[in-house]
């Protein structure tokens, strides 16, 4: 039997922990019938940090939050102009686990951007996806029963400056980069639907 479709939702600006643990409800509470969902979002300014994470690597939050959460990775910044997707998914029915699912969410990234005429790559060593040296898309996964949640996000047409008070995904010095700057979009209404449609082709694909 196939897996079943994936169910889309696109919930606009939400506050970062009402969406973090509704999240973890609906993975906790899912059965083996449930629906895979990826939901479409915003969040206001917010600094997460992943189980990684290490305090050196935050250096000047601010009035900027910082919420401890539960996925992979270092910490990061979410702030307006990010597009934010979140893959609630079940990986065992898919037939596919979490490396998988990185290049798989890596692949749809740059499958979208080149539609822009942006030229993007992924580093195995350093997961999301870069223009040269610059990062423009962060991954960051939770797995639990055979079940993702938590996704990526990507820099659409937002304020890069507060990247600047951290070390992004840990690495310090790294420069960010965004959709507009680059002769994109800088709104994320079309930048979202190209990307729903490209993840997915990505994540529906035959193993």
């Amino acid at each position: 039997m196939s897996a079943p479709q994936v169910r889309v939702q696109h919930l606009g600006l939400q506050p970062y922990e009402p969406i973090e643990q509704r999240m973890r409800e609906f993975t906790r509470d899912r059965t083996p019938d449930t629906a895979d969902e990826l939901w479409f979002l915003e969040h206001p300014p917010v600094f997460t940090l992943g189980q990684a994470s290490k305090p050196e690597h935050l250096l000047a939050p601010g009035d900027i939050p910082v919420v401890q959460t539960n996925r992979g990775g270092q910490v990061t910044y979410h702030g307006p102009g990010q597009l934010v997707v979140y893959c609630l998914l079940d990986l065992t029915r898919r037939g596919y686990g979490a490396r998988a699912l990185v290049s798989r969410l890596e692949a749809a990234l740059i499958e979208t951007l080149a539609r822009y005429r942006i030229e993007a790559h992924a580093k195995r060593e350093a997961p999301g996806v870069y223009v040269e040296e610059r990062k423009i898309a962060s991954l960051g996964l939770r797995i639990s029963r055979g079940c993702s949640y938590h996704g990526l996000a990507l820099n659409v047409a937002m304020d890069l400056s507060p990247f600047s008070r951290i070390n992004p995904c840990g690495h310090r010095g790294l420069e960010m980069t965004q959709v507009a700057e680059l002769g994109g979009p800088n709104r994320l209404k079309p930048v979202a639907e190209r990307l729903q449609a490209d993840l997915l082709s990505k994540l529906t694909a035959p193993t």
